[in-house]
């Protein structure tokens, strides 16, 4: 079974606070674009890729792919007003296959066991999430009250996000709701139950300053 893949990068990063989009910042030298669509080249080799961008930003990627030799590995698309828009455009430019992961492009790290993984649990259910459990404390605000929250309850979603493909596209037939965060939410709203797989810590967005930070020394550790 062939699975398509879609690289959802077209967001601005204003929370890097950087004139540079967050998906185009060096990671230990080399775009963290770059190593998110490297991942998957290297452990889907034959999957047609659509890689999402901002439309202003197609000619910076362009030269960007020239530099790493990356032209003809995937087609592009301009994204949309949000998430969810640009996840329909690349929906609407990715070919026929039986199953399509969806990817945060500035979640650079995650590993080829992970890729496997999602889509093996795809194939068995025909969904897939990965998700982990959070090692931090938490609070709910109740008015002027925080009260504290069992955090073996809680956990945090991340992608790739794996779907049958027929199952995605006709979720994304949908108008677009604020309450759609992530592809799971979408096909939980079309009707569908989703299955869970075990994520990786090492597998982080990359947001804020700091994330940077802790993505150069999962580098530098060899945890990439």
């Amino acid at each position: 079974m062939k699975t398509g893949v879609i690289i959802v990068a077209g967001g601005s990063g204003t929370r890097m606070g950087s004139g540079i989009p967050k998906q185009f910042l060096p990671l230990c030298g080399k775009e963290v674009l770059v190593w998110c669509l490297e991942k998957f080249l290297q452990a889907l080799p034959e999957s047609p890729i659509v890689v999402v961008l901002p439309q202003h930003e197609m000619a910076r990627w362009q030269e960007i792919c020239e530099k790493y030799g990356l032209l003809g590995t995937h087609v592009c698309c301009a994204g949309g007003r949000n998430r969810f828009g640009s996840v329909r455009n690349g929906l609407g430019v990715l070919g026929a296959c039986d199953f399509i992961a969806v990817q945060d492009g500035v979640r650079p790290l995650l590993s080829r066991e992970l890729i496997f993984r999602c889509i093996g649990t795809a194939y068995k259910f025909g969904t897939a999430i990965p998700v982990i459990e959070p090692v931090d404390s938490f609070r709910i605000i109740q008015g002027s009250r925080m009260e504290i929250i069992d955090r073996s309850m809680l956990r945090a979603v991340q992608t790739p996000q794996v779907f049958a493909a027929d199952l995605l596209r006709k979720a994304y037939e949908v108008d677009y709701s604020p309450a759609f965060t992530d592809d799971g939410s979408v096909v939980e709203r079309y009707g569908v139950e989703l299955s869970y797989c075990q994520g990786e810590y090492g597998n982080i967005k990359i947001t804020t300053p700091s994330d940077m930070v802790f993505a150069e020394a999962l580098v530098a550790a060899g945890m990439d």
